[in-house]
């Protein structure tokens, strides 16, 4: 249901566009992002940082593709929030004592310091590459192929990404444990 609801601005993007081009789905885009937020606001009364980013993000960039009629304003969009996160999570390993992923995944699993950092450097580089291959996107095709690739070809690279941390993650998982990944004994 939370991947649902973070790519809520993504399907409703799609959608638009798929009914009435780029220019509505980016007012579209607009929009659901910032109930994304407002309704994360109402429920917790506070919002992460990178989901402001995001918001303000979609809003200058999407605001000047709307004002400037020019799509390519939108189109790096993805490649900047990408390298946002590879900023972040770099940034991470020499602020604040712990790596940004081990923040995320101690109580989960218990892993060698060596192993954080790993992680977390692969989680930058997947960021930074991820940004490179939305541009590689933007600048060899057509803006139809583009979305699909914002929707299916970075959310796929995602998956797949994620995947190959488990079965990493999974040689330090003891046997038996709780934390097992489903699946394996």
């Amino acid at each position: 249901m939370q991947l649902l609801f973070d790519l809520f601005p993504v399907i409703l993007f799609f959608a638009a566009f798929k009914l009435a081009g780029i220019y509505v789905a980016t007012g579209v885009a607009i929009a659901a992002s910032i109930v994304q937020v407002a309704w994360v606001w109402l429920r917790r009364r506070r919002v992460e940082a990178m989901h402001l980013i995001t918001l303000g993000l979609i809003v200058v960039l999407g605001g000047a593709t709307l004002l400037l009629q020019d799509e390519m304003f939108i189109k790096w969009k993805p490649s900047v929030v990408n390298w946002l996160f590879a900023v972040v999570f770099l940034g991470s390993q020499f602020v604040g004592g712990k790596p940004l992923v081990r923040r995320f995944m101690e109580s989960k699993v218990e892993l060698p310091a060596s192993v954080w950092t790993r992680l977390n450097l692969s989680w930058v580089a997947f960021f930074a590459l991820l940004g490179f291959a939305n541009l590689f996107v933007v600048y060899r095709f057509d803006t139809e192929t583009w979305v699909n690739f914002k929707l299916f070809g970075m959310m796929g690279l995602t998956v797949a990404f994620v995947l190959a941390q488990a079965l990493y993650l999974a040689r330090y998982i003891p046997e038996g444990s709780e934390n097992t990944p489903a699946g394996g004994a």
